[in-house]
């Protein structure tokens, strides 16, 4: 039986299964994945919906293998998507970097656990938000979202599918054990009121096309395998017809481009949410599951008189360094609360200007942080 891609109306689903959907909503056609908790629930809804819709679900030996078949396919014009969690994560990073070199769009989904090694298998953890910009080898920039609830996963999973084909890349979204199995309302609109970006399709004729000439935006028009094209694809150094050309003038030539065709856009991709900053003494800092226990924490600290403000990064990367940069001339302290032992907080320090402090709020992993906790660390710095 032929069931709708897009399931209009509202629901009560877990954050994997809506993760599922949005990638259903955004055309995704091939996933190929590899069970691991906490993200087996979105190969599992996958598994079940993607026959139904024409779509194509593989599950493949491990993640190294899962990384590879969606660069392949999206190469064949397909978009494609896979979910793991913090091994498998790592053992993608190999072929993470050859779809930066290639510039195959496609969606990594991490459902973040505590680690590192197996760790703890079924609960919470952000440690892979470093990984997430340098986990590969080589320079390169990198696209990650960092939803805080099913509803956000469900359109953060959209977004990131379009930034994939808009900036050909691999696109991230850093999800968490708790974001990917609580249960929420989701709304899911009408087909024709999601925003949908596909790939820049050649101009040039086939026998005068370059697969990575680009475009004034760096990014150049991709032809799909099997469209009449012809088509070279290494992960060696190359030229805009796809050649391997070892030497410092291509790579230079090559890695810029794959470097600022990002940089260049970053204003076109960063998404933050922002409250009370304007009167703010003190800023929270945070994202994915974190970040709503650092709203409430704000309420709360609001109530007894304390001027907190909150910075949501629902973009991690690229880093919204110039916002930061802005708001260090105003606040007193940036307080960064994250489940690991400093991670992003290094990012924000990294951006404040002098004048700010700078305050981690440690957490190993295995539950969320208590508002209580934030809010004492609150108060000792507005004193």
């Amino acid at each position: 039986m032929s069931e709708r891609p897009v399931r209009t109306g509202e629901h009560f689903m877990n954050g994997d299964i809506a993760c599922a959907e949005g990638a259903l909503s955004a055309g995704c056609k091939f996933f190929a994945g590899y069970p691991i908790t906490p993200a087996t629930e979105v190969a599992e809804h996958m598994s079940w919906r993607l026959p139904k819709v024409n779509g194509i679900y593989i599950q493949m030996e491990d993640e190294l293998a899962s990384m590879a078949a969606i660069l392949g396919a999206s190469c064949a014009g397909v978009k494609s998507m896979t979910a793991t969690s913090g091994p498998g994560f790592s053992l993608m990073m190999e072929n993470f970097g050859l779809g930066i070199i290639t510039e195959t769009p496609c969606v990594v989904v991490n459902v973040q656990r505590g680690g590192p090694s197996t760790g703890l298998p079924t609960l919470v953890g952000q440690g892979d938000m470093m990984q997430a910009r340098w986990g590969s080898h080589g320079d390169y920039e990198v696209i990650a979202l960092s939803p805080s609830s099913p509803q956000e996963i469900y359109d953060f999973t959209i977004e990131a599918f379009n930034l994939s084909e808009r900036f050909r890349l691999p696109v991230l979204v850093m999800s968490d054990e708790v974001v990917g199995h609580m249960t929420e309302r989701v709304k899911i609109p009408h087909a024709q009121d999601i925003p949908l970006y596909n790939r820049k399709k050649p101009r040039r004729r086939p026998d005068n096309y370059y697969p990575f000439e680009p475009d004034r935006d760096l990014v150049p028009p991709m032809a799909n395998a099997g469209e009449g094209y012809k088509i070279h694809v290494t992960g060696l150094t190359h030229d805009e017809r796809g050649y391997p050309v070892i030497n410092e003038e291509t790579q230079y030539k090559l890695i810029k481009r794959l470097v600022f065709k990002i940089r260049k856009n970053a204003d076109k991709i960063i998404d933050i949410k922002e409250m009370n900053t304007e009167d703010a003494d003190i800023v929270l800092v945070a994202y994915g599951i974190t970040a709503r226990v650092a709203h409430y924490t704000m309420e709360l600290a609001r109530k007894k008189g304390i001027n907190v403000g909150f910075l949501k990064l629902n973009t991690v990367w690229p880093f919204p360094e110039n916002r930061i940069a802005e708001l260090s001339e105003s606040v007193k302290s940036f307080i960064v609360p994250e489940i690991n032992f400093g991670q992003i907080y290094y990012e924000v320090e990294r951006c404040a200007k002098c004048e700010a402090n700078t305050v981690l709020i440690p957490h190993a992993g295995g539950n969320i942080h208590e508002p209580k906790e934030i809010l004492e660390v609150i108060r000792r710095e507005i004193r």
